[in-house]
């Protein structure tokens, strides 16, 4: 593990904001409203948005999310290398990746929500979200937990790599991970504005 790309936090005010458990909700809260807002700006609380986006006719919801992957990226390493926050990866495997992403894509490809456009567009009032996703969220987490226990073994622990992240597997500087994905999504961004999509 790289010390250079999982820096402690050193600051005072952050460790003291750590240990104030309701402040954290308050703020959660806060930025939860900033991002439910976002998202209905962004258009990506509707229904045919989404759609359009499986069916590769309306690129909105790639650029949101694209956008946000890159803002995420500078902040957290800004953050991180300034000792503002310090990074926790989970582990992960292939057996886990495939599983979660059969899930995730199955239950959008149904609905036409995900888990954070579903919260918006419950904010919208938007019926099916409310009674097909919230529902469908909370007995695919019942479900679940039921069969957790029989594949967490055999099947999500399949290829298990650890905790690492990308510039750790590759021994390259988190910074220029940073520099070359930005490059990379950004590139995207161009072309799919380029393209008109």
């Amino acid at each position: 593990m790289s010390m250079q790309s999982r820096k402690q936090v050193n600051v005072g005010w952050v460790k003291s904001l750590h240990s104030r458990k309701g402040l954290q909700l308050g703020l959660g809260f806060f930025f939860g409203i900033i991002f439910g807002f976002l998202l209905q700006k962004g258009g990506v609380t509707r229904y045919n948005v989404i759609i359009g986006q499986l069916l590769l006719s309306d690129f909105t919801v790639m650029k949101v999310i694209l956008s946000a992957i890159i803002t995420g990226m500078i902040g957290v390493r800004f953050l991180n290398s300034l000792g503002f926050a310090s990074l926790h990866p989970k582990p992960g495997s292939l057996g886990m990746n495939l599983v979660g992403g059969l899930l995730f894509g199955v239950g959008f490809g149904i609905l036409g929500y995900c888990p954070g456009t579903i919260a918006g567009a419950v904010g919208n009032g938007f019926l099916d979200a409310l009674f097909g996703g919230l529902t469908g969220i909370l007995l695919g987490d019942v479900v679940f937990a039921e069969l957790y226990p029989r594949i967490e073994g055999d099947l999500l622990k399949k290829v298990d790599y650890g905790d690492v992240t990308l510039p750790e597997l590759v021994d390259i500087s988190p910074w220029l991970a940073v520099f070359l994905a930005v490059l990379f999504l950004g590139g995207v961004l161009w072309g799919l504005e380029k393209l008109g999509l």
